[in-house]
């Protein structure tokens, strides 16, 4: 255990895929987790959408491939091969320029046998994937298509447009809120209770649904009130973002927007956030 650590101090976090990593990472550095996964991943029952991009990507009708995550790389191409030969679909995705959004996409590809034409460095965010693709070359005239992933991000979309790109959206699958919601709404009952220290917000979806169950039981100005006496930490300039729409404080971000290194340095910082506010 570290010598600074969260030091029996209760932490919540809302992780759903990675509950029991981070449930694990939160006990190692000496905290006592109240893990409460507020996000429930379900495939689209109408893939249409994709099926219309692999007509697309099947006539050389894109031009660039933007994977924003792994997840969603894989299902995309487990849902292509459904309706084309691997070999075929292969060869026309070599013909494209990929983008990656960070390693998890790179792996998917690798998986697969395919390489990252370019891929995106932290913290991944949208500016960075115009950032990117700003130095490897103009998209005015492509047919870009973008792996979307739980909510849409109109952003990126608005961005690329404005340089004169195609864009086609293909979502995979989205987000909605776990079918039992007893879990979660403890956990929130634990922090309007003061009998929580320390928050980690792991993905920025997760703020969307926390908020969504907090106005369905009218509590969501007790909560926010709850949230000035802890430390709110975000794992980067996404999830940051979004909690700054819902005002909510945030005390730091991690030095790399990664789980282990959020937990680790929470651990170590907690305490003198909790200090200042007190």
């Amino acid at each position: 255990m570290d010598k600074v650590a969260f030091q029996g101090l209760t932490v919540a976090a809302f992780e759903s895929r990675m509950a029991t990593e981070i449930t694990r990472l939160i006990e190692r550095h000496g905290g006592h987790p109240l893990v409460a996964p507020v996000l429930r991943e379900i495939s689209l029952e109408d893939h249409s959408i994709v099926h219309e991009f692999g007509a697309r990507l099947m006539a050389g009708h894109v031009d660039l491939l933007i994977l924003m995550t792994g997840v969603g790389a894989t299902t995309l191409f487990d849902l292509l091969k459904t309706h084309y030969p691997w070999p075929t679909i292969a060869t026309e995705l070599q013909r494209c320029a990929l983008v990656a959004r960070g390693p998890k996409p790179v792996a998917a590809l690798k998986a697969v046998g395919l390489q990252a034409t370019v891929t995106v460095p932290e913290p991944n965010t949208w500016h960075d994937i115009m950032t990117t693709l700003d130095a490897h070359r103009p998209v005015k005239g492509l047919r870009v298509a973008v792996q979307e992933y739980g909510v849409s991000n109109p952003d990126l979309v608005q961005a690329l447009e404005q340089r004169g790109a195609e864009v086609f959206p293909v979502p995979i699958y989205k987000w909605a809120l776990p079918e039992d919601l007893g879990t979660i709404r403890h956990a929130l009952d634990e922090i309007i209770a003061g009998r929580v220290s320390v928050i980690l917000i792991t993905n920025a979806a997760q703020v969307g649904h926390v908020m969504q169950v907090l106005a369905q039981d009218g509590k969501v100005e007790r909560f926010r009130a709850s949230l000035q006496k802890m430390v709110i930490a975000s794992i980067g300039p996404i999830a940051t973002e979004r909690l700054r729409h819902h005002h909510w404080p945030i005390d730091f971000e991690p030095s790399h927007p990664k789980m282990g290194i959020l937990v680790k340095e929470a651990a170590e910082q907690a305490s003198n956030y909790l200090e200042q506010k007190r």
